[in-house]
Order: C-alpha cells, then structure tokens, then sequence
C-alpha cells in the first residue's frame, strides 16, 4: 500500500512541476510581447529620444503599473539614455491607502512625487449626484500634471492609456461627438508646451489584466469613475467585446483602419480638396472604381450593432 501512494506523490508533484514551468513560459512570453509592442510603438512614433526625462503617472491603476514596469525594462536595453521619474496626483479620495504607492516605488528605486490636490471634493461639489465625473476630473488632473511635469523639467509626458482605450475613444467621439477623432499615441498638450505620449497604443487591456495578476501589482480603486455604472465608455466597451466575441479579427481590423487613412474618400474638406479636383487622365490608386467590391459579399454573417441610447449624463 505504501509503495503506490508514495508513487502518486511523485505523479501529482511532477504535474505540478510541469504546471509551473508552462506558467513561467507563458509569464515569459507574455512580458516579452509587452516589451516588443511596447518598443514598437515607442520607435513607430519616436516617442522617447535620447536625454528625455520621461514622466511616467501612475494612478494606482493595471494599465500604469504595467506601464512603468515595462519602461524600466526597456530603458536598460535601449540604445539611448534617458529618465524616468514616477508621479502619482493623490486626489484626496475617500479612503485612499497613501503608503502604497511610496513604499511601492521605493522597492523598485525609483524617483517618484507624489503631488497632493484635494481634487475629489471639487469634482464633488460640483458635479450632480449621479452625472459622470470623468471630465471635470480628467481636466483638473491634467492641468495639475501639466505643472508637475514643467516643475521636474519633464521632457515627455508619459499616460497608460492602451489600445482598448484608443479604440474606444474612436467610438465615443463618433457615436456622441460627431467626429472621427481618437486617442493617439503620440501628441501635444492643449498648452503647446508638452508632448504626452502613449507607450501601450498597441497593447490590448486583456494582457495588462494578466501582467498585473503576475506582477502582483497593489492596485488602488479608483472611488470616483470605478464606481459609475453609467458611464458611455462602459457601453463602448461591451459593444467591442460583443464584437470580438461573434466576429473575432473585426476589433483588430478595426484598429488597423485608425492608422490607413483615405481622406479622398470621406467628407473632410480640410483634409482634401474637393472643390480643385480635376480630371488629370492618369490612373490613381485610390480614385473611385465606379462600384467597389461590397467588403461584406464573401460572407452571409449579418452585421451586429448594438445600440447605444443618447445619456442624459455628461461626457467622458
């Protein structure tokens, strides 16, 4: 009887030895993906250059986390020298942990300010019980950050917004703003005087969730956005994974498209000039064929859309 049972400790601790080591391989991959798309997206853009001093905020949250951790690596690969200086804007919230970020950011030695701006009780005050705060919250953050990153002479501006978020600014701007406006990886501030940049603009929200359960990173809530159900990015957002859902491949065709521009062929007269188009007699690539091939005519799969009904709160 002993011999057998010892046997299937042996079995149970191999499987378990096997279950850790394909974890660490798919933990491996996974952070070496990030670092790829991650530098990508920093050479596609030339986000950071040599002697900046790069502004990393964290708000407590998955995507900033993920972030610096990823920035950190990068900077000790890169064939370029530059800083990295974290910054957290303490808003005052209820119930917010404020020793967690320091004592984070002092195990990895890193340079860190924490600004403190009692933001929550304006955003409180003034916006209605029930409204979405995200906009007169996301204006004060900035224009505080805009400062901070002027008094630590702060080169880059650097934000953790990733492609999900990009995407679904697409849509809000489209669906709510009548416009075809996103969120882009690189660009300057309303000020003129930053350039804010987006190192995550090809990383899915799907892989920072799993890189900070890896990571163990000490998540804060957010007490003011997290907690509103109402919110139209929220829509967004399930409108998109309804899409991934029945029609894999279309969010990834849709976040192409954001960066293969036709501007001959919307209604944008600013971008094209409709008015001085003249028969040249010369063949061109994107002129109009008369009847294009229906982008739908190889399959019988009905477009989904959900709709979205007009929020009596205000905008993101």
């Amino acid at each position: 009887m002993d011999a057998p049972a010892a046997h299937a400790t042996q079995a149970d601790t191999g499987l378990t030895a096997r279950q850790a080591e394909k974890a660490a391989y798919e933990n491996n991959k996974l952070h070496k993906r990030l670092c790829r798309l991650v530098g990508q997206a920093i050479g596609d853009f030339n986000m950071i250059e040599e002697g900046d001093r790069v502004m990393v905020c964290l708000s407590g949250g998955k995507d900033s986390y993920a972030l610096l951790d990823i920035l950190l690596t990068l900077r000790e690969r890169a064939p370029i020298n530059f800083d990295i200086v974290a910054v957290n804007l303490d808003q005052k919230q209820p119930n917010f942990p404020e020793h967690v970020l320091p004592a984070y950011l002092r195990s990895l030695d890193v340079p860190f300010h924490i600004e403190t701006q009692d933001t929550y009780s304006i955003v409180k005050r003034v916006i209605p019980e029930g409204k979405t705060t995200c906009s007169l919250c996301s204006r004060l953050r900035r224009g505080i950050l805009y400062r901070v990153a002027d008094e630590l002479g702060a080169t880059k501006i650097a934000l953790g917004h990733h492609r999900d978020d990009i995407m679904e600014t697409f849509f809000l701007n489209m669906f709510f703003g009548s416009k075809l406006k996103g969120m882009p990886p690189k660009l300057q501030s309303d000020d003129g005087r930053h350039i804010v940049i987006r190192p995550l603009a090809y990383v899915r929200e799907s892989d920072t969730e799993r890189y900070a359960a890896l990571k163990n990173f000490p998540i804060i809530p957010c007490d003011l956005c997290g907690s509103q159900e109402n919110l139209q990015r929220k829509q967004i957002k399930g409108m998109l994974r309804e899409w991934e859902k029945k029609f894999p491949g279309r969010v990834d065709n849709i976040f192409s498209s954001l960066s293969t521009i036709v501007p001959s062929h919307l209604m944008d007269r600013s971008l094209f000039d409709f008015a001085k188009l003249e028969v040249t007699g010369l063949p061109l690539a994107d002129g109009d064929i008369a009847f294009d091939e229906s982008p739908c005519a190889t399959t019988n799969t009905p477009v989904n859309i959900i709709q979205l009904q007009p929020q009596t709160t205000g905008g993101d």
